[in-house]
């Protein structure tokens, strides 16, 4: 009993003109209600300000991913460019995720401060902007925040004197506060934070050779990298932070790395139960930062069938961060690429298990051949086994775990996904946590776009 909430961009034109890339679509919201074995669903557009201008004007207005206004002239482009270091050019699409704070308000987000929107989960109305009451500034923060009952913990990256800031909001606040202070090891910027992992006690900050780009930023046209560029020279590091302190405890140089996301990190101990190392999991994609261009629509709407476009480069990266002030952390396959169709990310796993020791994470994969992955994905990270579900002419978004009231055993839940079909039509997927065996499926009167990430908002 509750409703599953998922977003994602969902509208990829305004009137004749059609979108370059994945991320710059205007976020569509769909909710799955259940309730005494019934599904109600249903979907509506995020009414950003940046959706807002481009329906009243008929063109694009705000910087998007890759997409920028089409200037008149030189002077407009200044103007923009001057609009753009305050903040007021970028958009404010919440495109990305969707979080249930402690106090039960339903955010939706993206990298942008500015694009935190506060959602009815039950009318799907956009409600307002979440304003941050705190004086702490700045332009981005990861699009994936921390998000319990108790906290909500993000990054927040400072271009101007390379770092990060880990700040904490408490429920019922508008306000965060400062943890502590990341800076950068190296590199003219910090490394992109789409994302990054708690333990119980630290928060791990990743710096990858991913970093983002002034000049980039300042371009009326996309480059390759969009607002990044790979910087390889710059190497890649992995930090830990005391989150009752502040203080840093542990900072390494680790092979390369590129990832969206983090699935989960835990403490390792010894014998006598003292903290001896920080393993942190994500998708990794082999410091392919590659993926990012394969993810142009161009792309995703050419495949034929027959040439397997999908970077063959997908792995579950484990980092090990020593504690015990060693300079280097290591990286390597938590299981066998070919597992899960070296194709694999947007995981999710039982939240009870966020920052602990855990076993299972659920993943959208590979088949192949493929242009994106076309799986689900149950991954044994204990037994270094996974069990995929797979329809072919079916994408299916990422699987959502959720546990089952008074569960005992990891895996006891339902996963849901949503389903787009190659014929345009689109259902809502549930499968059985632990034997991933398919429980029920609805149709949908009507297809759905592809989305990105959800939550689930317990019925009260």
């Amino acid at each position: 009993k509750g409703t599953y909430l998922r977003n994602g961009p969902g509208l990829w034109h305004i009137e004749d003109y059609n979108f370059r890339h994945l991320f710059d679509g205007y976020a569509t919201l769909v909710k799955l209600q259940f309730e005494n074995g019934r599904l109600i669903a249903g979907h509506r557009q995020i009414e950003s300000e940046a959706y807002k201008a481009a329906r009243k004007n008929k063109k694009v207005c705000f910087r998007e991913f890759s997409e920028v206004p089409k200037y008149e002239n030189f002077m407009a482009y200044v103007g923009d460019i001057a609009k753009l270091f305050s903040g007021a050019s970028l958009t404010d699409n919440a495109n990305t995720g969707v979080v249930k704070l402690g106090d039960g308000r339903v955010v939706c987000l993206t990298e942008t401060q500015k694009g935190s929107l506060v959602i009815n989960p039950n009318s799907l109305e956009t409600l307002g902007r979440l304003e941050y009451s705190d004086s702490l500034g700045g332009l981005i923060h990861s699009a994936h925040p921390i998000v319990t009952d108790a906290e909500f913990l993000t990054l927040l990256p400072d271009l101007v004197n390379p770092g990060y800031l880990v700040v904490r909001m408490e429920p019922g606040t508008n306000e965060r506060k400062v943890i502590g202070r990341v800076n950068c090891r190296n590199g003219p910027a910090p490394g992109w934070v789409h994302s990054f992992p708690v333990t119980e006690h630290y928060v791990v900050v990743p710096e990858m050779p991913l970093r983002y780009c002034a000049q980039n930023l300042l371009r009326a046209e996309p480059t390759p990298l969009y607002k990044f560029e790979w910087r390889p020279e710059s190497k890649a590091f992995l930090h830990v932070m005391c989150k009752a302190s502040g203080k840093i405890v542990a900072s390494v140089e680790v092979p390369l790395f590129v990832t969206f996301h983090f699935i989960n990190a835990y403490e390792e101990e010894d014998e006598d139960g003292r903290v001896t190392a920080i393993i942190a999991d994500c998708c990794e994609h082999n410091a392919d930062a590659t993926i990012l261009d394969q993810l142009r629509l161009q792309n995703l709407r050419s495949f034929n069938g027959k040439d397997d476009l999908l970077p063959d480069a997908s792995r579950v990266g484990r980092f090990t961060i020593p504690l015990d002030g060693s300079p280097y952390g290591k990286l390597e396959s938590a299981l066998e690429p070919d597992e899960h169709g070296r194709g694999m990310d947007m995981c999710s796993i039982n939240p009870t298990k966020l920052g602990k020791k855990y076993r299972y994470a659920y993943a959208c994969g590979a088949q192949r051949p493929c242009h994106f992955p076309n799986t689900l994905t149950k991954l044994d990270l204990v037994k270094k086994k996974a069990k995929n579900w797979h329809e072919a002419g079916a994408v299916p978004s990422e699987p959502f775990f959720v546990a089952r009231p008074g569960a005992t055993e990891e895996d006891d839940g339902v996963v849901i996904s949503l389903i787009s079909e190659k014929n345009g039509n689109g259902y809502a997927l549930l499968l059985d946590g632990s034997t991933f065996e398919e429980i029920a499926r609805a149709k949908l009167p009507y297809g759905l776009p592809y989305g990105l990430h959800g939550c689930w908002v317990p019925k009260e």
